[in-house]
């Protein structure tokens, strides 16, 4: 009896840890919207909601999922993984641009369903742990999303090996301390592509860069995420967003595969640049 009632203790704090999960109610429609899955360029394909982009990467050894949504997404994932004709179980690996709820929020549903290991930049993991309470800037008393326990923590430069798809993680920190781009080369029959997934350096906080003690590097941070983004080349280059790389003006549900709409450094150089002056005029205030 002992035994059972300290076996139960020791699970208490897991179930109201559990029951602390508090994703915020009001989010853009479009983040939990369906959205037809498609292939955007050899074995990536688009998955997500109408706005919260999630990537399957095919492989020979199983398959790699890149975000998930909001908490209410996995069945959604689960339907156009089905729906592109891939096994939903054969997900192997689980990363992830950024642990913000927007983009975690089924991701403890998906490694649940798939047994996929859960692979992360180093300086999120803390707040993957306790499922965004520790966030410098969306954080507080309640969890956001489920939290996840990470099987493998990345830093800058590191490579992501599965079957004959090979993905190197760019340290991108700012929009959170451990926010992070991809890169990967892919191809189709007629050529090969270099494709960046990269993690848009969008400001999520109203205060001052100096008044958040818990992120001292945040401006510096900011900084090099900027210089680091401008130097990428690439091909192709997708988001954490589907908005950030203006995606339903490039793809309409029931478009035939086509990589090249997809080609666009004007693009992301206009929306990095956005994002330089919102940087610049935040330290300019200070």
């Amino acid at each position: 009896m002992k035994i059972k009632c300290l076996f139960y203790f020791l699970l208490f704090p897991l179930f109201t840890f559990a029951q602390n999960v508090h994703e915020p109610s009001e989010t853009p429609k479009e983040w939990s919207a369906p959205y037809a899955p498609f292939r955007i360029v050899g074995n990536i394909y688009y998955v997500g909601t109408s706005d919260l982009a999630c990537y399957l990467i095919t492989t020979s050894k199983g398959n790699i999922l890149i975000n998930t949504g909001l908490s209410s997404s996995a069945e959604q994932i689960e339907k156009n993984v089905k729906t592109l004709g891939f096994n939903f179980k054969e997900i192997k690996i689980l990363l992830t641009t950024q642990a913000h709820y927007d983009h975690m929020g089924a991701m403890a549903e998906v490694k649940k369903l798939t047994g996929a290991k859960m692979m992360v930049d180093e300086k999120d993991a803390q707040v993957m742990r306790d499922g965004g309470r520790s966030d410098y800037a969306l954080g507080g008393k309640e969890s956001s999303y489920t939290p996840v326990v990470t099987d493998r923590l990345l830093k800058d430069g590191d490579h992501i090996q599965l079957g004959n798809t090979n993905i190197t993680m760019l340290h991108h920190p700012g929009h959170t301390k451990g926010s992070c781009s991809f890169v990967l080369n892919t191809r189709d029959k007629k050529r090969a592509y270099k494709v960046l997934i990269a993690n848009m350096p969008s400001i999520v906080t109203d205060k001052k860069f100096s008044e958040i003690p818990a992120y001292p590097e945040i401006e510096k941070d900011y900084a090099y995420t900027i210089q680091s983004l401008k130097k990428q080349t690439f091909d192709i280059w997708l988001s954490s967003h589907a908005s950030q790389f203006n995606l339903h003006e490039k793809h309409k549900p029931g478009d035939a595969y086509n990589p090249a709409a997809f080609i666009d450094r004007k693009g992301y150089d206009e929306t990095l640049g956005e994002l330089e002056a919102a940087y610049n005029k935040k330290i300019g205030k200070q």
